[in-house]
């Protein structure tokens, strides 16, 4: 959306990625995306592609839905956005309403489920003025509305309703915002308020990408579960991803968490010692390892109690309810709660693990296979979405390389 060209580095080669990318050529923006060296170079539209209608397909990667619907209906066109059929029952609908409070014309295509994809767009701008936004369903809804902020026809008011769950994540999402030109003000009071004017545009500029500290949780799980050591290397606790947060939950459960810089100024994070006691935490700003660390409870000493993540049965997979049913299989014991689960460690068996196609539930459930006998992870391959060598990976790092079953 910015003027001008702009070059990314540390772009991560997946699914997710390779969905977003395609939609913008798609749409008639020229990319060149060197995945030997992960960089990407991007020509941008100034706030209009060049191709003004389309069918894009993002798979299953709601990040992507969200930010092309919101980003999409500041433009003048007509677009139809949908994915796999678990798309189909993933919400969008406040994301749909708030964009509608500032002139857009967009509906869900999806008789079955109205508040969830497909979405139609006949995009004719985006007016501005007030808005408010749920944020205790997904704070991609915010983030999406953020970004097409700067294209409206006057200025921007978003309003906050209720709890904001992973507003880590919005504070990243302001951070590459300003680095790419756009400044926004934070108002306080019983409902927060975020400002931006408008109209203005993003310019273009060179920007490096963080790892994916999501991804990292589980090598420091592993060293958590095991009581080794891993060390992390390109982030460290400053990083704009609140995920690296991770590893002070780890700390409360009895790992010892170190930090460092190597001698080219690279940061790292390591972890060392088992995590043996259970804790009781609200897990509302890292959510997405959620899973990470219910593979660690399994291992502890004592009861683990999650909080304040409601919201994760509206990802990949049910979250709460589908992450029991495998913990269960295993022969651990788990309790559901309205806003999250109990974990009870218990003595655990070898069984096949179901994975849902949710790539978090096969890369926490790797880290129980590498301890317990006789555990087959099903559908190790949907970790493409945002990690494809994570099992190769895995296997350097213990020394075991995975052994892939032919499907049956």
């Amino acid at each position: 959306m910015a003027r001008g060209r702009s070059s990314l580095s540390g772009v991560l080669e997946s699914e997710d990625t390779t969905v977003m990318v395609d939609a913008w050529r798609k749409l008639g923006l020229r990319i060149d995306w060197d995945q030997d060296r992960c960089e990407l170079r991007i020509e941008g539209c100034a706030g209009q592609p060049p191709v003004q209608h389309g069918d894009l397909f993002v798979a299953n990667s709601g990040t992507s839905i969200r930010f092309l619907t919101a980003a999409l209906a500041a433009t003048h066109g007509r677009y139809l956005l949908d994915g796999v059929p678990r798309m189909r029952q993933r919400p969008i609908g406040d994301l749909i309403r708030g964009l509608r409070a500032w002139g857009a014309s967009l509906k869900s295509q999806n008789d079955d489920h109205p508040e969830c994809p497909p979405v139609l767009l006949d995009a004719r701008g985006l007016a501005g003025g007030l808005a408010t936004v749920r944020g205790d369903v997904s704070s991609q809804f915010l983030s999406g509305m953020l970004m097409a902020a700067p294209y409206c026809r006057q200025d921007v008011q978003i309003a906050v309703e209720g709890q904001l769950v992973s507003k880590p994540y919005v504070d990243m999402t302001l951070s590459v915002m300003k680095d790419f030109g756009v400044s926004c003000t934070t108002t306080g009071g019983p409902q927060v308020q975020y400002c931006i004017d408008a109209p203005t545009a993003y310019r273009a500029c060179h920007y490096s990408i963080e790892p994916d500290a999501s991804a990292a949780s589980y090598f420091w799980a592993a060293a958590a579960i095991t009581g080794g050591r891993v060390r992390v290397e390109g982030l460290g606790l400053d990083a704009l991803q609140g995920d690296v947060g991770f590893v002070k939950v780890l700390e409360q459960m009895g790992s010892q968490v170190v930090t460092g810089c190597s001698q080219d100024g690279q940061p790292w994070i390591e972890v060392s010692g088992r995590a043996q006691r259970g804790i009781d935490i609200s897990m509302s700003d890292i959510s997405d390892t959620v899973q990470t660390l219910a593979a660690v409870a399994l291992f502890a000493n004592s009861p683990t109690r999650v909080r304040g993540v409601a919201h994760n049965r509206h990802k990949e997979t049910d979250r709460i309810g589908d992450l029991i049913t495998e913990i269960r299989r295993l022969g651990g014991e788990a309790q559901e709660h309205e806003d999250g689960l109990t974990i009870y460690p218990r003595k655990l068996r070898g069984c096949e693990i179901e994975t849902y196609r949710d790539h978090r539930m096969a890369m926490s459930f790797s880290l129980v296979a590498m301890m317990i006998p006789g555990c087959l992870v099903l559908d190790p391959r949907c970790t493409e979405k945002t990690y494809p060598n994570y099992f190769e990976d895995l296997g350097r790092m213990i020394g075991r390389p995975p052994e892939y079953l032919r499907a049956r």
